[in-house]
């Protein structure tokens, strides 16, 4: 039994980041781990992007690093590579985020690729939405995120409007009043933010789920999507495409040079150019924890 301190992790708040952790900590606990505070003497700390500060044995788990110019983003990354240096070993969340990450900090002491999991038992339990405007239609899309500029919404509903007849609906998850675009179609259904268990009957109910989102890491909506069975549109930018699973469409984006640029102005995508990228990862949060224990008893065995 390993005793693990979950740093800089609020398992009461639904970002990504932190609803990943309460997913790895519960898998975790099943497995007969403990989570430990500070006082416990725990053998193993893990940080999520950056430590509080080291008490032991540290694993930095990162989502990803500040690039955006319209940002003090060399301010903003300070912390994180402060917290890179003294790491025992780093775990990034997808080659994306590995060769971005070492192209701005360096390489670093031990690190890993470890993509996100989720759980794919409470997912297939979980009943499909039921709805009277739902029924009209024959298939349901759907596309969920903290909407921003480089989430590319717009793109979302243009490739969805362009790819499909009258009897399919998108349904947008998440708030847009943060964005300015006005559509003029009953087949795009807003409905606002939805609690997590909300969005998984949604995506059961969903045989598409669009991401084209601009130079993303490893987003959960995506793996929660995928295990509920949904086929994936994304674009290859990021590393959204590693874990889109089979039968997946990918839209070809930009060759991004590694340099920071305006992330919330994307370029346009182009629908026509398809690439193939056949990934298979494993997304069961159990064998992603399995891979976080043989992490942390590599720099145990290490220190």
């Amino acid at each position: 039994m390993l005793k693990i301190l979950f740093d800089n992790v609020n398992f009461q708040s639904l970002s990504g980041p932190n609803s990943f952790g309460r997913k790895l900590a519960t898998s975790l606990i099943n497995k007969k781990h403990k989570l430990v505070g500070i006082q416990d003497n725990p053998d193993i700390q893990l940080s999520f992007i950056q430590a509080t500060n080291k008490v032991t044995n540290l694993v930095q788990r990162l989502d990803g690093i500040y690039f955006n110019t319209d940002q003090d983003w060399h301010h903003l990354n300070l912390p994180i590579y402060e917290t890179y240096k003294i790491a025992d070993a780093v775990i990034f969340q997808s080659n994306f985020n590995k060769k971005l990450t070492e192209n701005f900090f360096g390489v670093p002491k031990d690190s890993y690729v470890i993509h996100n999991g989720t759980d794919i038992g409470i997912i297939k339990s979980v009943p499909k939405l039921q709805h009277t405007i739902l029924d009209e239609f024959e298939d349901v899309w759907c596309c969920a995120s903290n909407w921003r500029p480089h989430k590319r919404l717009e793109e979302n509903i243009h490739y969805f409007l362009e790819h499909t007849e009258e009897n399919s609906c998108l349904v947008v998850a998440g708030d847009v009043s943060n964005l300015n675009y006005n559509l003029n179609s009953n087949r795009v259904l807003f409905v606002g933010n939805l609690d997590w268990l909300q969005l998984i009957s949604l995506y059961n109910r969903s045989k598409y789920f669009i991401h084209l989102s601009f130079l993303d890491h490893c987003p959960n909506v995506v793996i929660d999507a995928r295990a509920a069975g949904c086929n994936i549109i994304c674009s290859s930018s990021g590393g959204t495409k590693e874990i889109a699973g089979k039968n997946s469409t990918i839209i070809q984006d930009i060759d991004w040079d590694f340099r920071p640029l305006k992330l919330y102005s994307p370029p346009k995508l182009d629908f026509n150019k398809k690439i193939e990228y056949n990934s298979d990862s494993n997304i069961d949060i159990n064998y992603t924890s399995d891979q976080y224990l043989d992490v942390f008893h590599n720099v145990l065995r290490n220190n």
